[in-house]
């Protein structure tokens, strides 16, 4: 058997299974956020058990959130992640907001973990001290090469690097549990009320779940890739729902073992709670352990969004709504020049230093996506109800529904909370519409 390349068939190919898809959502979702968000939940919650139960519903919102998902991912087996659905369930211009905010938000993104990755490496190797820049675009250009040859190449890196990055996690979970806390990381007056005592108990909740959710943000990575799936009705919903699966207890895991060393007072407001559980494990090497499980955990990262935002580029230009180059792929399988595009934006965002300020505009528009792929489900339900689905999203329409109200208030409180921000969000919403006319006017006189 030979296998098809895309150099006679201007098409991906089709050669990735449920390991690259448990991987690539592994890659995808977890980050330097398990790391750090502990602290900011513990500060939210009045106890363990509450505690506990947030990222749990955490989880159970991510697994709604799949069942729908996968049905369209399955239904539509087309590699560039949420714009398909948008563009397919709403309309063109739904897909261009959609598409333009993801692409550009999954490249500032790549930025900035390459940014951490560089400073937590820094942390540990002086001669790369106060080098970050370099050494984040040094990994963004290798990581560029690697995934530039063959699809199967870049399969294969996140496997083992999510798998590496799983084992690191665990292997600090097990520490917890085998080493006897001997420091004190925090001193016993900073130890003090949290968050969850100066506010109602529900205003308190929802601060938490949004830390959480966002934490658990990432568990589409396998749609982005639709396209290349070998059996899309199969592995597209088995590695959505793995894949949520394993964070989830993972993430369990890991806050049980944080709160196994530190009382959740003590963990409360620690802007890096594990840092604060490593010192309490093993005094000020835990520093250096923290930051090696960082460098580990975001090369896998780092590995997902490059070709993440590089799928969405394509589909996007084979839709016209970017320059029709970004639709080349080599033999390999790769999109060239939507990859190296996706690259350079992620270099130029760590060299001016404007990743920060991109991804807090555009993450107003992170659920906002969800919300639109939510009712791009139940809008092609209706219009859609002969077309195959090898998939159908179990509980539909009450765990869509479920999952849609849960989205429109998280985003809701997110703009409540934080006002400044969904003004600008709300700009450039306005601004995309004379962008996408230009865009679409443009694409009528091209030849």
């Amino acid at each position: 058997m030979t296998t098809p390349v895309a150099r006679h068939t201007g098409r991906l190919l089709q050669v990735l299974g449920v390991g690259f898809g448990l991987a690539v959502t592994i890659g995808n979702t977890i980050g330097g956020g398990i790391l750090r968000t502990p602290g900011e939940v513990a500060a939210h919650t009045p106890g363990a058990a509450v505690y506990l139960g947030v990222w749990i519903l955490g989880g159970l919102y991510a697994l709604l959130g799949a069942f729908a998902l996968a049905e369209l991912g399955a239904m539509m087996p087309r590699s560039g992640g949420q714009y398909v659905f948008a563009r397919a369930g709403i309309g063109e211009y739904a897909g261009f907001v959609v598409g333009w905010n993801d692409w550009i938000s999954t490249c500032g993104s790549a930025a900035a973990v390459a940014i951490v990755l560089a400073e937590s490496l820094g942390a540990i190797v002086p001669a790369v001290a106060g080098r970050s820049v370099l050494v984040a675009v040094s990994v963004i250009v290798i990581f560029t090469i690697l995934l530039w040859r063959d699809v199967r190449i870049g399969a294969r890196m996140q496997e083992v690097t999510s798998t590496l990055k799983a084992l690191a996690l665990v292997a600090l979970v097990v520490a917890c549990f085998v080493v006897t806390a001997r420091y004190a990381p925090v001193d016993a007056a900073a130890v003090s009320a949290t968050t969850a005592a100066r506010l109602a108990p529900l205003a308190a909740t929802v601060l938490a779940l949004q830390a959480v959710i966002y934490t658990y943000d990432g568990w589409t990575g396998v749609i982005y890739f639709s396209e290349e799936v070998r059996d899309p009705g199969r592995d597209i919903p088995r590695s959505m729902f793995g894949g949520v699966l394993l964070v989830t207890a993972i993430y369990l895991l890991v806050n049980v073992a944080f709160l196994h060393v530190l009382p959740l007072p003590a963990l409360a407001g620690q802007p890096l709670a594990a840092g604060a559980v490593a010192e309490a494990l093993f005094g000020v090497r835990g520093g250096d352990i923290v930051n090696g499980i960082v460098v580990i955990a975001l090369l896998s990262s780092v590995n997902a969004f490059l070709p993440m935002s590089a799928r969405v580029l394509y589909a996007m230009s084979a839709d016209g709504l970017f320059s029709r180059l970004g639709t080349r792929v080599n033999a390999g399988g790769t999109p060239t020049v939507a990859l190296g595009s996706s690259a350079l934006v992620a270099i130029v965002f760590v060299v001016s230093g404007t990743f920060g300020a991109v991804i807090a505009l555009l993450a107003v528009f992170f659920v906002a996506n969800y919300v639109l792929s939510f009712i791009a489900l139940l809008l092609l339900r209706r219009r859609m109800p002969e077309a195959t689905r090898p998939y159908r999203a179990w509980g539909y329409p009450w765990t869509t529904f479920v999952a849609l109200g849960g989205s429109v208030a998280f985003l809701v409180a997110t703009v409540v909370g934080d006002p400044g921000t969904a003004l600008k969000a709300g700009v450039a919403l306005a601004v995309s519409w004379p962008v996408y006319r230009v865009v679409r006017r443009a694409r009528r006189t091209t030849p």
